[in-house]
């Protein structure tokens, strides 16, 4: 389990203003879960998790690691980074270049105040080895491995210290693309195999929604949501985590009516019916988040439903095998659509456009 409770953490530069990184961090862990912070680059994601390692010093709030304190700015507490038990993984692997497999996972025990037997070092780093399928080339030189080998190299020597926080620090993005997508998988199950409680830093939204337990929203140094991946994707706070994260349409418009659950909004596409939102009422200026794939085509008119039904135009349409990417013209505004290739209508073409209300996630203008 770990706690984060109200961290700030601010840089400061000889004759510069500080610049505070991170602010007012709050966020809990349970045991066994993989928690991540994403965010664009400068958001402060980096700094939370150096400041849970240790490796920055806060300038205030409470950090708690299974009941034990590590930082503590009231109780002026800081635990150094070797004496908290973390694993960390960074960026750059920093694998050893001059030593085997087998010496670079045993490194850590072998420099360690609490001395080990050979045999209890071996039969740790054999364990660790196994558990992420280097057993077989413990003999080897690091230089020799391939990408992803030492990815899991540098996992096993974070992992060989038994950590009570595994903390990784966008560990895949030097990966090139179907490697970092075969390693998220492993990953994720090495994760919930070893039960290991990890922090996850990474800027990658696919990333984030493929690996992820909870997901923390971080834009200049604050996080502004935080919720399971569907949570994120489906229902985001406001409109910086509905634009970040995927691809969506922007739709704004004004509240003119509702009845029971519903709210019909004034848009430039036409009427669009809505779920109902709290704290949104007649009048408001909103803006509406439709994922791409929401937004459902076909070449004939539907049947009447409860949908807002559109015709428009084709503008463009980028055939990727599995489905089709459409831009759609609605009344002068542009839509974005991902339909089955089984849809026909050629760009130029009209073609019918059906919303469904539940899809559509309403924002404050």
């Amino acid at each position: 389990m770990l706690s984060v409770e109200n961290l700030s953490t601010t840089y400061q530069a000889p004759g510069a203003k500080p610049v505070l990184a991170a602010s007012n961090i709050n966020f809990s862990v349970p045991t066994g879960r993989l928690f991540t912070l994403l965010g664009p680059s400068g958001c402060g994601k980096t700094t939370t998790l150096r400041s849970i390692a240790g490796l920055e010093r806060p300038s205030k709030g409470v950090i708690k690691a299974h009941d034990t304190v590590v930082y503590s700015s009231a109780g002026n507490i800081f635990v150094a980074p070797n004496h908290r038990q973390f694993g960390m993984v960074f960026q750059s692997y920093a694998i050893w270049p001059h030593m085997t497999v087998f010496q670079n996972a045993a490194f850590p025990l072998q420099v360690q105040k609490k001395r080990l037997s050979s045999k209890d070092i071996r039969d740790k780093v054999m364990k660790v080895l196994a558990a992420v399928s280097l057993d077989h080339v413990e003999e080897r030189e690091a230089t020799r491995l391939s990408g992803g080998q030492q990815q899991r190299l540098a996992l096993a020597r974070a992992l060989v210290m038994e950590p009570r926080l595994l903390l990784l620090d966008e560990p895949l993005s030097n990966l090139d693309a179907k490697l970092r997508d075969k390693m998220r998988f492993e990953l994720k199950k090495m994760q919930r195999e070893l039960g290991l409680t990890t922090i996850y830093v990474t800027h990658d939204q696919s990333e984030a929604l493929a690996l992820s337990h909870e997901i923390a929203v971080m834009n200049e140094g604050k996080i502004v949501q935080i919720g399971s991946p569907r949570d994120i994707y489906e229902r985001p706070a406001n409109t910086f985590v509905a634009d970040f994260i995927g691809t969506t349409n922007f739709v704004e418009g004004t509240v003119r009516g509702g009845a029971d659950d519903r709210l019909v909004v004034d848009t430039r596409i036409g009427q669009l019916n809505v779920n109902a939102q709290p704290g949104i009422s007649i009048g408001a200026n909103v803006s509406l988040s439709i994922r791409p794939e929401d937004v459902h085509l076909s070449d004939t008119a539907p049947a009447p439903s409860s949908n807002s039904l559109f015709v428009g135009t084709v503008r463009a349409k980028v055939f990727l095998g599995e489905c089709q990417d459409f831009k759609i013209d609605v009344n002068e505004t542009q839509l974005l659509a991902r339909a089955h290739p089984s849809v026909r209508t050629l760009v130029g073409e009209q073609i019918h456009i059906a919303i469904d209300p539940e899809k559509c996630t309403v924002l404050a203008a």
